[in-house]
């Protein structure tokens, strides 16, 4: 029986002959290594194909690890628009390997062509054919419509003044120029940023995000150039957590348009979670056009600041950013995070209180309201604020488990045992640091002090900077004065160190810092 060349995979067509993946009739971008490990997998139907299995058919004779397997995969996921945190095309099996979502349907293939023997024929043909594509380009590639053009500068306008409501109105402008042309590439990236957006900054689900990554795929898959929906791309991989595909997306989209500075800013923020600060903030001091125009870039600088030690240079931005901009979510984050972290508790109370006043409704917030009542031993209030933390942002795992931890109820033996046994299967597939401090929490709830700073460590080794939250949090009031915890705070100040070390040696070290000088 022979063996089939092409393939059907949930809604995607493999043709393993022409090296072609298609999602109805878009083209997606799989080739080289990407391509020969998706046909590795689609001849092994749906049994798991383990790493050496991999290794031996994709990569062979060179020799690689699991490593490399594991990033191969995650560049196919993110070809395919695919979500690591619940994958549709391939699962990961823990200590094993990878496994199809569906038993791949072989296909029948394509008939050959057949060949004419009458050349003139076939020249009439070809005429006729070209003149029927010159003429369908020629439609399909008229200019926009002036109505049009109106529609997505209007939507444009709304998209970057970021309030909610905004958002909101710049999506249904999107939407409706979606409705009246499909594939306006300008349109499906902006429909993209703006659902994206809902997921990232106002608290929708994941569904959103994934919406907005097909939107974004979709606008790759039309034009490669475009800067802006590479930019799409980057976003709706960061608000899925997909950090080594947003930063693609990120850093794709500069190379093609070098005045991006906004895509410039969301890579360094990747950057930074990554540990990587002098990168970040060289990256957000290598602005192109206005500084001011990139929305965040200024919470972000403080950030950067901040994390690297320079804490006066930090208080001055994060404080200029929140006092004139009331519409910055991330300022009304930043600046009471900034100010319990330097443990100046009662003004982080007061500016937590002004930043709930503006109505931001964000997780993170009432996440510090319950921090904050924990420090004051006020318990009932900070279950109170960790349960509303939860209903915000119910996709995210740290607020049910602050909300479990610190609730009213005993935590059960169980559901503390099943909780950290699924907060440990998620992690290899997990690039957030802050993914492994919620497993020292668990892991300290259930009196395992010593796995509590393995994962802690492990924090530290996927970028963790922040040793000042780490002090000042009750979170982790248990664990001062551990020999193991004292070890995690000083390998976080020897790295941070090493990056401060970089930006002042650096000939773009900004001037406040330099004035600074070295702690």
């Amino acid at each position: 029986m022979p063996v089939a060349t092409r393939y059907r995979l949930i809604d995607l067509t493999i043709d393993l002959a022409r090296q072609r993946v298609e999602r109805g009739d878009v083209l997606l971008e799989v080739s080289g290594l990407s391509f020969r490990l998706l046909a590795c997998m689609l001849e092994r139907g749906d049994r798991v194909v383990g790493f050496d299995e991999l290794m031996a058919a994709v990569w062979a004779p060179a020799v690689v690890n699991e490593e490399t397997v594991t990033q191969r995969v995650r560049l196919l996921r993110q070809s395919l628009g695919d979500d690591a945190r619940q994958p549709r095309y391939i699962r990961t099996v823990r200590s094993r390997g990878y496994q199809l979502g569906e038993p791949p349907v072989p296909l029948a293939d394509r008939p050959p062509r057949r060949r004419t023997i009458w050349p003139a024929v076939a020249a009439v043909g070809v005429l006729a054919a070209t003149a029927v594509g010159v003429g369908f380009l020629a439609r399909e590639q008229k200019p926009v419509t002036s109505a049009q053009q109106e529609i997505l500068q209007r939507a444009e306008w709304y998209r970057a003044m970021g309030q909610r409501d905004n958002n909101e109105r710049a999506l249904a402008l999107y939407d409706r120029a979606l409705r009246e042309a499909p594939d306006d590439v300008d349109a499906l990236s902006g429909a993209s940023r703006t659902r994206a957006a809902r997921s990232c900054l106002y608290n929708a689900g994941p569904a959103e995000a994934r919406e907005a990554l097909r939107l974004a795929t979709r606008a790759v898959s039309l034009r490669p150039d475009s800067a802006a929906a590479w930019s799409a791309s980057g976003y709706a991989h960061d608000c899925l957590g997909d950090i080594g595909g947003a930063i693609t997306g990120y850093e794709r989209a500069v190379r093609l348009d070098p005045k991006d500075d906004a895509s410039r800013s969301s890579a360094a923020y990747l950057y930074q979670e990554q540990g990587r600060l002098a990168d970040a903030l060289h990256a957000n001091m290598d602005m192109h056009g206005d500084p001011a125009k990139v929305r965040f870039r200024e919470v972000q600088v403080a950030r950067e600041y901040e994390l690297l030690g320079f804490a006066a240079a930090a208080e001055a931005r994060y404080r200029h950013v929140f006092e004139l901009s009331p519409d910055n979510v991330f300022a009304n984050v930043g600046w009471p995070a900034f100010l319990f972290a330097q443990q100046r508790f009662d003004e982080a109370a007061v500016a937590l209180a002004e930043a709930r006043r503006r109505g931001t409704d964000r997780a993170e917030l009432a996440q510090l309201d319950g921090e904050l009542a924990l420090r004051r031993g006020d318990h009932v209030s900070a279950a109170r604020a960790f349960a509303e933390a939860k209903v915000l942002r119910p996709s995210a795992t740290l607020p049910t488990t602050l909300a479990a931890l610190h609730g009213e109820a005993p935590v059960d033996a169980a559901w503390l045992r099943d909780r950290i046994a699924a907060t440990r299967a998620a992690l290899p597939e997990d690039p957030w640091p802050g993914s492994r401090l919620e497993l020292a929490l668990l892991l300290d709830a259930a009196h395992d002090r010593r796995g509590a700073v393995a994962a802690l460590s492990e924090a530290v080794d996927k970028g963790w900077r922040d040793a000042g939250y780490l002090r000042a949090s009750p979170l982790f009031a248990s664990m001062a004065g551990d020999a193991g915890f004292e070890a995690v705070l000083e390998a976080i100040a020897r790295r941070v160190a090493a990056e401060r070390e970089r930006v002042l040696d650096a000939p773009w070290c900004p001037k406040e810092l330099l004035a600074q000088g070295r702690p």
